[in-house]
């Protein structure tokens, strides 16, 4: 990455020099129902507001927590968000018919068919609601979420903007509810968690950060958020944390919550089908696994810190070096290691099992009901999920090491392998050419031996042992010398009725010698190809080829428009970025598909030496499939045949094998 900017993406100050007067907390206390009350939760409404109204009839519900993505726009707002966003936005509307949204994604419509086509009617409800042609039936209380419009929340937080029953939690405004005889303290922060962001106001004209239809949190907010909390803390409070961003995911959302004291926490923004219910010990092995990931969040936090440290030093008032004070002891705040046995181990840190988490799923998919009554919180927890019916339906290769064909006498079956579970039998398939004049899968092939013999009796249950493996092999080797080359007119033996052993890595997969004859006649049976120990392959479409292998640390986190910052100008010619999900311990990985050859050669040219102050591996992407045919066409059995180093001599791979690798079966 380039390093001429700090990691701010504005150029505006680090912090506005227009701050909001500290030290006013706009707070209220509102009785839901002292004796019952059901609060459904919900998340990323994305715009469709009159929905509230029905999803608060169906649950009965006497008010509602909306996690962000609410849908802050108006007609205004639709200049100020850029072709990236709008293009997200036009994706997951609600509002937009499935045919008309088909339409305007497909490829062949540039940004400028979106723009001219979408407009506030399509993206938001927000002005209807706000001219009081939708009126919301129970107090909504929510914080906006990583699209919307910063000029939009700002009009809330000065006043111009007032509807009835909206409440907006910010880091300076919180609400009390009385239900259920339970004193529930709300307190809340928005937008989107992007650590490189969190001393960026972007466009915002005060505290709030946002630009181009997309918001973050920043540092300053997290600080008041603290300082609220403290000035209204109450010992006969339940605290609960509204929160955009995940504290399962974000180590510092997580600190955040354990200084706010908070006993219960709600969250969004990682749109999964199914809502999820936790506390850490839960999820974590021990307590030391709870800190590493606080200590990661606060390693991240420390390599933006140290970047604009001198910078904010030199802007920031007193007011806010106050506030900046109380949002680093957030990132300080890790809990001391716990000893595993004496006196001291009782004093574990309270949240570690007693804060509980609900990650919510879009509002299209579920919802989490609070039920409080006679001061008990109780969790009714709704969720689409997947739908699995197309497994009984579709049609598919049977499972690997099952058959539909019948088994063999028990005293065979005993004899070579213990018995295994038969899949469900499917739809009877032609025999494949080179068993069409055969006898039958249950009759022993002529000369085969007595029926006593456990090699026979495994070949006609459709498997090999592990002889006749290595027979089958040598064997292979031996014709395939003698012939020289593989004959080109075999065809794969069907997956429901042939065998499976590994192959040779100098052998083509997608190529097969006639192997259907007994020993006798001259070859043996098939070995490769089947539904046996290799996973049959499926019609899983082939990866783009002028696609960009990337990976990195795994303690560096990088954005999508990062990475595509990271080639420069070469950037305009991708067309996709997908960064698969991190684990522990493991590099991060992302594949940056271009439209063409040209657009992924520039991209190699023409990319920056570091991301985020790393030097990342930057090599072409080669479907597992090429890679193994790159393997068993080299020479040996290592990963560096002449396709491989043809590739790297041209410079599309960078850092390929230079050694021995993995064989290609």
């Amino acid at each position: 990455m380039q390093s001429s900017r700090p990691a701010s993406t504005s150029t505006r100050p680090p912090v506005s020099p227009l701050p909001r007067t500290q030290y006013q907390v706009n707070t209220q206390t509102n009785v839901i129902d002292t004796a019952h009350g059901r609060i459904l939760c919900v998340a990323d409404i994305r715009g469709r507001l009159s929905a509230l109204n029905d999803l608060a009839r169906d649950a009965n519900a006497k008010a509602i927590i909306h996690t962000g993505d609410f849908g802050f726009f108006e007609s205004s707002s639709l200049d100020k968000i850029n072709d990236r966003t709008l293009r997200h936005l036009t994706m997951y509307s609600p509002l937009i018919p499935s045919a008309q949204r088909t339409h305007l994604l497909s490829n062949d419509n540039p940004p400028s068919v979106i723009r001219a086509t979408v407009n506030i009617e399509l993206l938001s409800e927000f002005p209807l609601l706000l001219s009081g042609q939708i009126k919301l039936q129970v107090p909504v209380y929510t914080v906006w979420g990583a699209c919307e419009d910063v000029l939009v929340i700002e009009k809330f937080r000065s006043g111009a903007y007032s509807i009835e029953n909206l409440h907006v939690l910010d880091e300076a405004t919180t609400r009390c509810l009385d239900v259920g005889g339970v004193k529930l303290r709300l307190l809340g922060l928005g937008g989107a968690f992007v650590p490189h962001k969190l001393f960026d106001n972007g466009d915002g004209n005060a505290t709030i950060a946002g630009g181009q239809g997309t918001m973050w949190t920043t540092a300053l907010q997290i600080g008041e958020l603290v300082d609220t909390a403290q000035r209204v803390f109450d010992q006969s409070e339940t605290r609960l944390f509204v929160s955009h961003a995940s504290p399962g995911r974000e180590g510092i959302i997580a600190q955040l919550a354990l200084v706010l004291k908070a006993d219960l926490t709600i969250s969004a923004g990682l749109h999964f089908r199914y809502a999820t219910s936790y506390n850490e010990f839960s999820v974590q092995g021990d307590f030391e696994g709870f800190r590493h990931k606080l200590s990661l969040g606060k390693e991240a936090f420390d390599k933006v810190w140290e970047t604009v440290k001198t910078q904010v030093d030199a802007v920031i008032d007193d007011n806010q070096r106050i506030l900046l004070e109380k949002a680093l002891s957030v990132v300080e705040r890790l809990p001391p290691s716990q000893p595993t046995t004496g006196p001291a181990a009782a004093g574990e840190e309270p949240a570690w099992k007693n804060c509980w988490n609900w990650n919510l799923c879009d509002a299209a998919y579920g919802s989490l009901v609070l039920d409080v009554k006679e001061g008990r919180v109780s969790a009714e927890l709704k969720s689409q999920g997947f739908n699995y019916a197309y497994r009984r339906t579709a049609t598919v290769a049977p499972t690997p090491n099952a058959t539909s064909s019948p088994l063999p006498p028990a005293q065979n079956n005993l004899s070579t392998n213990p018995p295994t579970k038969a899949s469900t039998p499917a739809p009877e398939r032609p025999l494949p050419p080179h068993l069409a004049n055969k006898s039958t899968p249950s009759t022993p092939p002529p000369n085969a031996g007595d029926s006593e013999n456990p090699d026979t009796s495994s070949r006609i249950n459709g498997a090999s042992t592990p002889s006749e493996k290595d027979k089958g092999k040598r064997k292979d080797k031996k014709d395939k010398k003698d012939r020289g080359s593989i004959d080109n007119g075999t065809s794969t033996p069907d997956l429901a009725n042939s065998t499976s052993s590994t192959a040779p890595a100098d052998t083509p997969t997608n190529e097969m010698p006639d192997t259907s004859k007994t020993e006798e006649d001259g070859v043996k049976s098939p070995t490769d190809g089947s539904g046996g120990n290799r996973t049959p392959k499926t019609g899983k479409p082939a990866r783009n080829p002028w696609t960009i292998f990337m990976r990195w640390a795994g303690t560096v986190q990088a954005t999508e428009a990062e990475i595509r910052d990271f080639y420069n100008e070469a950037k305009e010619g991708i067309t996709r970025v997908n960064i698969p999900p991190p684990f522990a311990g493991r590099a991060r990985l992302a594949y940056v598909e271009f439209g063409d050859e040209d657009a992924m050669k520039a991209g190699f040219e023409k990319h920056s030496e570091k991301l985020k102050d790393i030097i990342p591996e930057v090599k072409q992407a080669i479907d597992r499939d090429n890679r193994d045919s790159f393997r068993g066409r080299g020479r040996g059995r290592g990963g560096s045949g002449f396709a491989t180093r043809g590739l790297a001599a041209t410079g599309l791979i960078r850092g390929g094998h230079s050694g021995p690798g993995p064989r290609g079966d």
